[in-house]
């Protein structure tokens, strides 16, 4: 078990990301966090806010009850604000909320609000242990490579993605919200998140169609887990509405998915791709689950992430999830290849 303590080379870590979002002498800042943060995380906030001069505040929200039938250790979105609204009121006057709840704020019900009062940028620290941050550390030069393959998104018609393995997926793009972090950003409104390094499209409905096959060695994020058998899934317009395998993987995914009693947790979220070259899939053989809230595999470089759950943009809401990347899948974008084989082509490569 790695030792949650304050390391020097941890808090140069977060100084360096916060400088990289903007923070400085006078910054209005706000560091949000709940019972159920990772303490380490918050008190490295904390000291790398103070030595750049920043000014700022630290809330801390009690983690809400969990009421859904099954574990829940992935819902897409933080729940620890729970409409309270001096809470909300303090964010729409700061600079830029460090967001350290246990699942980040980017699809909170209350994000919106405080986005559209003109003001806040977001950095979420997603719940990791300190040495996968580290690890993961956002880099200026990222950023141009992450902004090219969103406006490749947005210009783009259709998303393909096919492999060895089977899948044959095609994703209707007009009119799909684009967007991506390499982890920083320093305009209002701004959303970033650590590690980085991550191209999405939000389809909306009657979009996505085909069939997505996990082989061994994809991944499943909600469970943290990497796969030991293959899951057949068929999408007709944006639902799943067949899971084969014959494996546990398959088993405890239809079983998990079943027990909310909700189609819309069987709705496409988003696709898009990872474009973070120090994300690694074999970390997830060194760590135990505690250490790791599995973020760092949304972004590996060249992976096909793909999500079920909520999609406000297509007018779905549940609290089941889950993030899937996959490996070895070529994806194109109006017949442009962008991802060939699990690998980034191009201008893409950093």
């Amino acid at each position: 078990m790695l030792q949650e303590r304050i390391e020097g080379k941890w808090l140069a870590a977060f100084r360096r990301v916060f400088a990289l979002n903007g923070i400085g002498k006078g910054t209005q800042v706000a560091i949000l966090s709940e019972t159920q943060s990772r303490p380490v995380l918050v008190h490295l906030c904390e000291l790398a806010a103070y030595d750049l001069g920043a000014d700022f505040c630290m809330i801390c929200m009690p983690t809400p009850p969990q009421t859904a039938p099954v574990p829940v250790k992935s819902t897409g979105t933080s729940w620890a604000i729970q409409q309270n609204r001096a809470v909300i009121e303090a964010l729409k006057r700061v600079d830029i909320v460090i967001d350290c709840t246990v699942e980040g704020l980017i699809h909170a019900p209350e994000w919106p609000e405080i986005e559209e009062a003109g003001r806040a940028r977001l950095l979420v620290i997603t719940n990791e242990h300190p040495e996968i941050l580290e690890r993961c550390e956002p880099r200026a030069e990222l950023g141009p490579k992450v902004q090219l393959g969103v406006q490749m998104l947005r210009e783009a018609s259709e998303m393909r993605v096919t492999s060895a393995a089977g899948t044959d997926l095609t994703v209707d793009l007009r009119g799909a919200p684009c967007g991506g972090t390499a982890g920083f950003g320093t305009t209002p409104g701004s959303v970033a998140h650590w590690p980085g390094g991550l191209c999405l499209a939000f389809p909306g409905q009657n979009a996505v169609n085909g069939r997505i096959v996990m082989d061994v060695g994809d991944m499943n994020l909600t469970f943290k887990t990497a796969l030991t058998s293959k899951i057949a899934f068929t999408v007709i317009e944006d639902f799943v509405t067949e899971i084969e395998g014959d494996g546990i993987d398959a088993l405890h995914l239809r079983e998990y998915m079943r027990a909310w009693d909700d189609r819309n947790a069987f709705g496409l979220s988003h696709v898009g791709w990872g474009m973070n070259p120090k994300a690694q899939w074999v970390s997830a053989a060194m760590y135990d689950k505690r250490d790791m809230q599995a973020v760092e595999f949304r972004a590996l470089a060249g992976s096909f992430l793909w999500s079920t759950g909520a999609n406000q943009y297509a007018g779905r809401f549940t609290q089941g999830h889950f993030d899937l990347p996959m490996r070895n899948c070529t994806i194109t974008l109006d017949g442009r290849v962008v991802v060939k084989e699990g690998v980034l082509q191009g201008e893409l490569v950093l």
